[in-house]
């Protein structure tokens, strides 16, 4: 394991669909020129946290996943400004344990022992939304999501939207957002009551899976 691990700072919005709804056309936000085409991620996410969720509590998630770009063991914190992403690279073993490093950085939120908390599987479908220099704007997901609470046995699935900006982003966040808002709501989404899929995996709000 590296020790020293990527960071990354994420900026993004969730948003709930319903199962037949259709993805607006992105180029309709006026810094958008044009729509990368499709691409399709399997991810397959193993969360954990203490046993009195201190983590959560926090505001901090705990995930090894599979599949995808960012395939790896990830720490997620949530900050006022996003959310601050550390990720180490995956070891061989699908059942191998936490990362020392990991762990280590934990420490400034909790030292207790971490146990399974909720599997989510979603299958993904990506696309990049470019401007017209050709940078990314912005990634949009098309997530239909999966989740089982470990501790419970529940099980909940449901669709959402995910837009996530990109180095191409306008400074003013909160006038493209604004825009993204509208043009969601115009094909029938809406604002994501959680931000989190942890969250929402945990609180059983999917619907019955």
């Amino acid at each position: 394991m590296s020790p020293q691990p990527a960071h990354s700072l994420e900026v993004e919005r969730k948003y709930d669909v319903d199962e037949g709804a259709q993805l607006p056309d992105w180029t309709a936000l006026s810094i958008v020129a044009r729509v990368d085409a499709a691409e399709h991620r399997a991810l397959d996410a193993q969360y954990r946290d203490t046993a009195d969720l201190a983590l959560g509590r926090a505001g901090v998630a705990v995930r090894r996943r599979v599949g995808g770009p960012d395939a790896g063991w990830h720490i997620k914190a949530s900050a006022a400004e996003g959310k601050h992403e550390w990720q180490w690279p995956l070891g061989e073993d699908v059942d191998e344990d936490v990362p020392a490093e990991l762990l280590k950085a934990l420490t400034r939120w909790t030292t207790a022992p971490l146990v399974p908390l909720a599997r989510i599987r979603n299958d993904r479908v990506a696309y990049a939304l470019r401007d017209a220099s050709g940078a990314v704007v912005a990634e949009v997901v098309d997530d239909h999501v999966e989740a089982r609470d470990q501790r419970t046995g529940a099980e909940s699935s449901w669709r959402e939207w995910e837009v996530e900006l990109g180095p191409a982003a306008p400074d003013d966040h909160a006038a493209f957002f604004a825009e993204v808002d509208a043009l969601v709501i115009a094909a029938g989404g809406r604002v994501a009551a959680s931000d989190s899929k942890l969250a929402r995996a945990i609180s059983g709000s999917g619907s019955p899976g």
